[in-house]
């Protein structure tokens, strides 16, 4: 049997970070078992589904790294197919007409409130003749749910799950209008796709026993299900906007790498031994669902940065400039030059050791592309009026080298520093705030050699001077 998983997320809103990890876990499925991943798209909510949100969820999936296969599928599309499937039950007696008024059901379910009951549709209509059927009300159409016995669910991840049949109740396939209910959409839709593994949140778990059962009403083989612990928030709260519960084009626009993000979301609820790293080669070869584990995640931001910060040390550092230009082009209001780009790229394997987003990356390099105009208070301190004397007598030996290079520079600041009996620190630091504007930056001989020649002693002249 040749996997097939699929993701279907309704485009009303847009795609959170508890969707990308069920995202992520399907296509590692079927790309573990050379498998197939698909995409569908539940749109039946005309009303609240938009274009917007069902391309922030295919631009979102994308930037993931999450492509799927073959076309996607609009659920919205299939409703003539969908209707085709309950009529096919009502012919077969495995489904009927229910005549119920809503002023009916209502009135049932206020009853049942009272009598401290279950609130489910109590079955008035199921075995009732359809001569009886009042002219004013156009009938939906209900699935004959078994009534006695029990539902039991082999699932991947929770284990043998049971429920009563006595607790399904007789749900709606075909509402008055003609349109197909979500358990009737899903389950042929899944069925037509050749979905064999449903993998996603257990807030659906309840939802799949009575998908089980129309599986079995149409003589369908249902397929594997896998109903995945939902994602907390640190206090162990439901995840909410202040957990980090946003749209992924937001963790982008933060500056988080794709690869980091599927990296945390694959340890956020799937472990395989202390493996804390792992490469999206080593997650497609090793991920499987008994590594799945059976409580809730907590969402941890720290932790996020932290695995951030090792992709971000791990990247190329062309892509990184590509990443960083259009982000410091936006804070600056103006197109980097050529030198200035060239300064970006040569500074970055300093810049990246301690960033831990791009936001990070691209506050601490804008030294690299614009002369600081402010200085943090610490910065300010290391230019006194003593400082900036010795950078004013440096500047005169540094405007007297012949070569320009970071050990060149280190050399003559030292010989500086001995010849005027100083521990480096005295130098070293007033030359990194009159340089950078601050009092943390890579080594800062790297960055005088990056700035070059021209750029640090235009820099220091205009500090020894002030």
């Amino acid at each position: 049997m040749s996997v097939v998983t699929r993701f279907a997320p309704s485009p009303t809103g847009f795609l959170h970070i508890g969707g990308a990890r069920t995202a992520l876990f399907n296509w590692l499925y079927a790309r573990h078992h050379g498998g197939t991943f698909r995409l569908r798209i539940e749109d039946t909510d005309r009303q609240r589904s938009t274009k917007d949100a069902i391309q922030a969820i295919l631009d979102g999936l994308k930037w993931l790294g999450l492509e799927w296969d073959d076309e996607v599928v609009y659920q919205s599309a299939r409703a003539e197919r969908h209707s085709e499937v309950a009529y096919a039950l009502l012919e077969q007696g495995m489904a009927y007409h229910c005549y119920a008024s809503q002023a009916e059901l209502e009135e049932m379910r206020e009853q049942q409130r009272a009598a401290g009951k279950p609130i489910k549709y109590d079955g008035r209509w199921r075995d009732r003749d359809p001569a009886e059927a009042p002219d004013d009300v156009t009938p939906c159409i209900r699935i004959k749910m078994p009534q006695e016995g029990e539902t039991k669910i082999a699932d991947a991840v929770q284990g043998e799950v049971t429920v009563g049949n006595e607790q399904l109740d007789d749900m709606v396939l075909l509402r008055a209008d003609g349109s197909p209910t979500y358990m009737l959409s899903v389950v042929v839709d899944d069925h037509d796709m050749g979905v064999t593994h449903v993998i996603r949140g257990d807030d659906h778990l309840t939802n799949a026993f009575r998908q089980f059962q129309l599986y079995r009403a149409m003589d369908w083989e249902p397929p594997v299900f896998a109903h995945i612990p939902l994602i907390h928030g640190p206090d162990g709260a439901k995840m909410s906007k202040r957990h980090g519960a946003v749209g992924l084009e937001t963790y982008r626009d933060r500056g988080y790498l794709p690869e980091a993000l599927r990296n945390y979301l694959l340890r956020l609820g799937w472990g395989h031994g202390d493996l804390e790293i792992v490469s999206t080669e080593q997650a497609v070869e090793l991920f499987d669902l008994d590594g799945v584990g059976k409580s809730a995640a907590r969402f941890d931001f720290d932790k996020l940065d932290n695995f951030n910060g090792h992709y971000l040390r791990q990247a190329d550092d062309t892509r990184l400039t590509d990443l960083m230009q259009p982000r410091l082009e936006a804070e600056l209001n103006r197109e980097l030059t050529g030198d200035e780009r060239s300064r970006l790229l040569a500074g970055m394997d300093g810049l990246k050791q301690r960033a831990k987003t791009l936001q990070d990356l691209s506050e601490n390099a804008r030294f690299y592309v614009e002369r600081p105009k402010q200085f943090t208070g610490k910065a300010e301190k290391q230019l006194d009026a003593e400082a900036r004397g010795r950078l004013g007598e440096l500047l005169a030996r540094l405007d007297k080298l012949q070569s320009w290079n970071q050990d060149l520079l280190e050399s003559e600041a030292r010989d500086y520093c001995e010849a005027n009996d100083l521990k480096l620190g005295k130098v070293a630091q007033p030359l990194r705030a009159a340089l950078t504007g601050s009092t943390v930056s890579p080594g800062i001989f790297e960055v005088m050699e990056v700035l070059g020649r021209e750029e640090t002693l235009a820099r220091l002249r205009a500090q020894s001077e002030a």
